[in-house]
Formats: C-alpha cells, structure tokens, sequence
C-alpha cells in the first residue's frame, strides 16, 4: 500500500508541476488515446501499481488543465493545496459523512465549518445547513425547505400528503435565472415555465419596481452574481418588500456570495443576510475538490422537516446528525476539504483570493478594451464580457483560443450579444498567466479579424 501511495503522490506532483506550461485544452491524440482504457474487463488481476500507471499514462494528457492558472471558464477554480491534501486524506479514512456514530470526525468538521461560513459571510446564527454536491442540490435542497414551510403556513404537509391537491405556491425569479435553479424548481414539482419572470436592468439585476405582487405562499429567488456578469440583485430592496409580505427569500449565491469574504466587495451583499435560505457552491471559489457546496437555511426545523428520514437501525443522537439535513444518506464527508481550504487560508487568505481574482478580471477587460474590443459588462466581480464584432467573428475567436491551448475561455449569448465569458477563479492564477492569456486572446482575434 505504501508503495502504491508513494508513486500515486509522485505522479500527482509530476501532473501538478506541469500545467503552468502545458496547453490548457488537451490533444486530439490524446483524447482518441482514451480507447485503450476500454475494452473487454480483464478476466485476470491486474496489480494496483500497474492500473495506476495505465490511467496516469493515458488519462493524464487527455484532462483538461482546470487545476491549472489559464482556465477561465464556467466559474471553475483549481483546487488549493491544503484542500488536495485533505481530499487524499480523506480517501485514506474512507469515512461516511451520514451520521454522528458512522464518523465523529466528520461530522465534527461540518459544524465547525457551518460556524465559520455563518460567520465570514454575515448569514443568521443558528442556520442550518446541508453539505451537498454543488448549486443545483444546493437549490434543491433549499428549495424543499422553502416548500415545506410555504404549504405548512397553508395547512399542508407536503411530506406526508405529496403535492397531489396542493395549495399554489407562487415562484418569481430574474429573467437571467441560472439553469440550476430552473432544474431544481422543476425536480421538486415546480415546474420551469410556470414561474414569474421579472425583468432585469443592462447588467442583468431584478429589478425591483418590476416585483409582481408577493404573499405569504411566495417563493421568491434572487440571485448573488449573475453567472454572466457577476452582478447582484439589489436584495436590500426585494428583501424589504418580500419581508413585509412574509413570502420566502432564496439567494442563489453560487459564487457570489464569496464576495463577502472581502470587506470592499462585502457591501455587494447588503440585504442578502435578510433571506431564508442561501444556495452556496465551494468547488467554485473557495476552490476544493469536486463535488461540494452549501444549502443554508435560516429556520433549521424547514431543512430537517423537508430532509429527516428515520429507520429503527440507523441510531441518531442528540447531536446534529448530518444526514438530516441533505438528500443523501450514505456521502463522502466533503466537510473535511473545507475545513482544511478555510484554515490553510484564515481570514486574510481568503480576502486576498476574492480580490486578487477580482482585480485580474480588470486586468482582463483592460487588456481587452486597449486592444480595441469591446467589454459588454460592468466588471464589478471576476466576469468579464467581450464582444470581437459580429457574433460570426466572436465564435470563431472562440473556438480558435479554446483549440490554441494558451487558456481556455467560453462562450455566452446574452442581452443579444455573442460574447466571450471570462471567469477568474482560481487560487493558481498569477497577474502574469492573465497577461499570457489575453495576449493569446488578441493574437488569435487579429489574426481572425485582419487576415494576412
């Protein structure tokens, strides 16, 4: 065993150590490469050493470089050191994240990083929370929540009787709502076309004079960083009207609420603090390990009442049990890797992370705009929108800096324009890999625009 860990670790550092100057994007060799993992299952043992080398060898240079500095795409972060370290850690445990008896210490780490979460965004004392895989069971755990309470105010028990004969429940939303919340809303019987879309202003906020009328059976979601522009819905307003109406407040702060970390983007969050549940995603920014993310809720009883479930031989204590508060019951304890990305950087790493990714995003756009092209987005956050000309000439810049290596960045449609979405996420990425990247970027568009 130890000599299989050793040489996993030694591979894991040769990977690791190469992707500041590898391409972002992996070969078509590479990738066509990936046929000899397949195949008839062996009839024989193979020796462990051996499967190791084979999927290093082979499944190594088709990755995608997301652990490295140059990937700007899709919100996605590398993993920091501390935090890989803890996810080995916690492979070699090999612990249940479901309940108290099956591991203290997991359980003991979530409610130790709970604490700090409350704590470094501002959120109620006493939330409760559900450790989950990412933004969509984050929503759709929050949502469940939000749903068992809105139908108990009106006598129902959504848990017992279904949702067969309901009461209505009203759902609003942004016109820029995220995919996942949609799915989410759709999976607990919402539907995605029956919701109430508000319209948003040029950076993609709600706008709040456009609020329809709200109730107490009013499921209204608002978002923390639009997933284009990284703009925030302006919660102290919706907040207060959504209060006095007793309707439900969800946040969909999948990256956004991160910004909170730092006192000179904290005050994008004003109001946010004032809503019922808050989906979080921690594979983003926070920069763990996949798959990972928060579904906080202010009232914890709404979380346990939508999540519980009890059997005579799973033994529960009076401590907080974990699995009462997710979907899942058998899961990895994803609480370790946080704890371990939350210490390893304190308060002032962590602050420094959110302001160095947002200070080169306006690096980015800088570079971009002196080059002459167009910046669709205010860059208040780690997005930035850019525009080439035509959407034909924008998605095909795209598609050639995405097939050149240097970085990868992606594509968007949004408020009509084509453009190129950039996302700064990463703890690796230096002011240096921006400047090689967006170098990249207008290189590859000068060639495309001005043809020799």
């Amino acid at each position: 065993m130890k000599r299989l860990l050793d040489e996993t670790a030694d591979r894991a550092a040769r990977y690791l150590s190469s992707l500041p100057e590898r391409s972002v994007v992996p070969s078509p060799v590479s990738v066509a490469a990936l046929n000899k993992l397949g195949g008839p299952l062996p009839e024989a043992s193979t020796n462990p050493v051996q499967v190791l080398a084979l999927l290093d060898d082979i499944g190594s240079p088709a990755t995608v470089a997301t652990a490295g500095p140059r990937y700007f795409g899709f919100v996605i972060g590398g993993t920091l050191p501390a935090a890989l370290a803890a996810n080995w850690l916690a492979g070699a445990w090999d612990q249940n994240g479901a309940m108290q008896v099956m591991s203290p210490v997991a359980a003991r780490l979530e409610e130790i990083v709970l604490k700090w979460t409350i704590d470094l965004l501002d959120l109620p004392p006493g939330s409760g929370a559900g450790f989950v895989t990412g933004t969509t069971m984050a929503n759709f755990t929050s949502l469940a929540a939000a749903r068992t309470a809105l139908l108990k105010r009106a006598g129902w028990n959504a848990e017992e009787d279904g949702l067969f004969g309901a009461p209505t429940i009203d759902v609003v939303v942004g016109a820029e709502v995220h995919v996942s919340l949609l799915k989410a809303l759709s999976l607990l019987g919402f539907g995605r076309s029956r919701v109430t879309r508000v319209p948003v202003d040029n950076q993609g906020r709600m706008r709040f004079d456009a609020l329809p009328p709200l109730n107490d059976r009013t499921l209204l979601c608002i978002q923390a960083g639009n997933v284009n522009t990284g703009a925030f819905d302006p919660a102290e307003q919706i907040c207060g009207r959504a209060r006095e109406a007793n309707a439900w407040i969800h946040v969909d702060g999948a990256f956004g609420l991160w910004a909170g970390l730092s006192p000179r983007y904290a005050p994008l969050l004003t109001g946010f603090n004032a809503a019922d549940s808050w989906a979080i995603d921690c594979h983003k920014w926070l920069n763990v390990p996949y798959d990972s993310g928060l579904a906080v809720v202010r009232e914890p009883k709404h979380l346990q009442t939508a999540m519980s479930i009890t059997a005579a031989y799973l033994a529960s204590s009076n401590m907080r049990e974990p699995w009462h508060y997710v979907p899942e019951s058998s899961r990895r304890a994803r609480g370790i890797e946080l704890w371990a990305a939350m210490r390893s950087l304190g308060r002032t790493g962590l602050c420094e992370l959110i302001e160095r990714n947002c200070r080169q995003a306006r690096l980015f756009a800088q570079l971009l705009a002196d080059a002459g092209f167009s910046i669709l987005n205010d860059v208040s956050l780690n997005q930035v929108l850019v525009s080439f000309g035509t959407p034909d000439q924008t998605r095909e810049i795209i598609a050639a800096i995405q097939s050149d290596g240097t970085c990868w960045c992606g594509g968007t449609e949004w408020q009509g324009n084509t453009a190129m979405r950039i996302s700064v996420s990463s703890w690796a990425t230096t002011d240096m890999d921006v400047e090689r990247s967006a170098a990249a970027i207008i290189s590859v568009a000068r060639k495309i625009l001005s043809p020799a």
